[in-house]
């Protein structure tokens, strides 16, 4: 039998990146996982050996792709995948899944998209930086939330930062720049009464031009954005302190109360009174 490290995450109270499990693993010959659909993004290192992966691209056709040592694979929500042990040569990798409102930013920086779901590297000393971080998160499942979380953000690191020149390479495209202006600004901003069109002109862009490449690499509209990051905050503080419900809206941009109210609840589908008493950290 292969040889397996696994670990859950503790803890879901991080909306910007978060962890759900992670491990390592020797494959028997052949041994397969799927198919399968995962909620979260599901990213495999290969550390030696090989595979292959087939999923669903984003017109739902599986492809199958082979994978040795030194590439990866991610592996996207909702997503049909198997992936398979080479017979003769099996794979031995480490895995991580994640997510948050920060995953799709970082995961298309990288160039990593159901079209091009398998990770090249161009830099020899970044991939080795990220083989260490996942490896580190694989074999210290034990340690606190906040320590584990720190070395997730490492890995999204030397992840993009291997990875990306890959892409600018090949399509250069300059809007990512513009982007991650933006996902700075509503950071920086959320809790003020803010709008679509200062944050285009804050990044230099015509409202229209910007809503449609934010849309296109973000996967939601800057409306869309602003109010599930501005509810994600929300929903962290109504967990984790007992703050009312109005300074809550108030401190993700919401004065008016009843407005917080409705949105928060188009968001979860409840109050964030009732979200509160389901969720809170006692």
């Amino acid at each position: 039998m292969g040889k397996a490290v696994f670990s859950v995450f503790p803890s879901e109270n991080f909306v910007d990146l978060n962890m759900y499990q992670f491990g390592k693993e020797q494959c028997d010959p052949a041994q397969s996982f799927g198919p399968a659909i995962r909620n979260h993004y599901l990213f495999h290192y290969v550390l030696s050996g090989t595979g292959r992966l087939m999923a669903d691209d984003s017109s739902g056709t599986t492809r199958e792709y082979q994978i040795r040592s030194g590439q990866g694979f991610m592996i996207f929500p909702k997503q049909i995948n198997t992936y398979i042990a080479d017979p003769d040569l099996p794979w031995e990798y480490v895995w991580i899944e994640f997510d948050g409102l920060r995953a799709r930013e970082a995961i298309e920086t990288a160039g990593l998209t159901p079209d091009h779901p398998v990770y090249h590297a161009a830099f020899k000393d970044l991939r080795e930086n990220m083989t260490e971080e996942m490896l580190y998160i694989a074999e210290h499942g034990s340690e606190s939330p906040f320590h584990l979380i720190g070395h997730l953000y490492l890995f999204i690191d030397y992840l993009t930062r291997s990875a990306a020149s890959v892409r600018l390479a090949s399509n250069g495209k300059v809007r990512d720049f513009y982007i991650k202006e933006a996902l700075n600004y509503i950071e920086q901003s959320f809790q003020n009464d803010i709008s679509i069109e200062e944050i285009a002109s804050f990044c230099g862009l015509n409202r229209t031009y910007f809503g449609r490449i934010f849309k296109e690499t973000v996967g939601k509209s800057p409306q869309q954005f602003l109010l599930s990051y501005r509810m994600a905050k929300a929903a962290e503080l109504l967990k984790l302190t007992s703050l009312s419900v109005r300074d809550i809206g108030n401190a993700v941009g919401y004065p008016n109360q009843l407005h917080f109210s409705r949105a928060f609840k188009n968001v979860y589908g409840m109050s964030p009174r009732e979200w509160r008493n389901k969720n809170r950290v006692v």
